[in-house]
């Protein structure tokens, strides 16, 4: 997904829900709610995350350097990351503890429509936000599954803010429950009832954030589709005789390194092997703009398989599984 639509569902994010953080705290320390305290701090937490994914946005966007050869593109997923981390400990954790010191001393909400009316206009921000995150959503998509999409995604943004927005919009529902049936039986007990369930849905959230970042944040690599397509490409290319290894990794969500280990024609010279792996670069360039490096090693296959075996004897690295098959049908180790 682009930048851009990122930024744009970042923004839309932030606008509301820096009227809303606002608007509830002053409704919170007006009526003495739990419940709606909470939600001031669900939504002052997202706004923070929002300028911290902003600013993970323009930190990744910097070229590479001696120090990052790479690029930086690993940095969005790392402040993506440090958005679940402060979901869980500054909104999680301070939501469940005041509504468990509200449950053990109980107090009346006073004025409790001032609540219902931030409430509901917050339903109906926060909704503004939840469907402008859905469509940027839907169109990376494209009819696939919600959950393999969100697991398959490599651009963060989106779908972080989806969730924060969903986990928001679950959380409004429930204060306003809270509300309502503190009023109506007499039970002020439950708007800090309320409070710790807001608190246990942003737990969730963030549970779930963080594992899909962490992921990407060690180097996770091109979806299924991505890594056969490019060695398909390799084992098409005229003068490769074998595709022993190849590897593929996410800098960023629109960057990938692949590195291949190729087995060439041994009657091409070494002029006609740097025109076939040129060549080679070009195609999968063209079918896949995001590999913006490509390494190519060129080693016979006893080669690659007597370092394999030495590896693999060795009780390294080699006892991974290579992300692609060989020309067999089996997987080949690591290298």
């Amino acid at each position: 997904m682009a930048a851009s639509t990122s930024k744009n569902v970042i923004f839309a994010a932030l606008a509301g829900n820096s009227a809303i953080a606002i608007t509830k705290l002053a409704a919170a320390l007006f009526t003495g709610s739990a419940a709606m305290m909470s939600e001031a701090i669900h939504s002052a937490v997202d706004t923070g995350n929002q300028i911290i994914l902003l600013i993970g946005l323009k930190r990744a966007a910097r070229p590479s350097t001696p120090s990052h050869p790479f690029g930086h593109g690993l940095q969005l997923y790392f402040y993506t990351f440090v958005v679940a981390v402060l979901i869980f400990g500054v909104g999680a954790v301070i939501s469940i503890v005041h509504g468990i010191e509200r449950i053990r001393a109980p107090e009346a909400i006073e004025s409790p429509w001032v609540n219902y009316l931030v409430l509901s206009l917050a339903v109906l921000f926060e909704g503004a936000s939840w469907y402008v995150a859905l469509r940027a959503f839907n169109r990376e998509r494209a009819g696939r599954p919600f959950f393999s999409t969100v697991r398959s995604s490599k651009d963060p943004t989106v779908f972080t803010i989806l969730f924060e927005d969903t986990a928001a919009l679950a959380g409004l529902i429930v204060a306003l429950i809270g509300v309502a049936a503190s009023q109506w039986f007499g039970l002020p007990v439950l708007d800090g009832v309320a409070s710790v369930v807001i608190g246990i849905i942003l737990a969730l959230t963030a549970g779930f954030l963080a594992y899909e970042s962490q992921s990407l944040l060690t180097g996770e690599a091109a979806d299924p589709d991505t890594r056969e397509g490019i060695a398909a490409i390799a084992r098409a290319e005229p003068g490769v005789v074998g595709l022993n290894d190849a590897k593929t990794m996410h800098f960023g969500p629109n960057e990938i390194l692949v590195v291949l280990s190729l087995d060439f024609d041994d009657a091409l010279t070494a002029a006609q092997v740097e025109n076939t792996v040129a060549r080679l670069e070009h195609r999968i360039r063209a079918a896949y703009p995001q590999a913006g490096r490509i390494y190519v090693e060129a080693q016979s296959a006893a080669s690659h398989a007597a370092v394999r075996t030495a590896v693999l004897a060795g009780g390294g690295p080699g006892s991974l599984v290579s992300e692609v098959p060989d020309g067999q049908g089996g997987d080949v180790p690591v290298a």
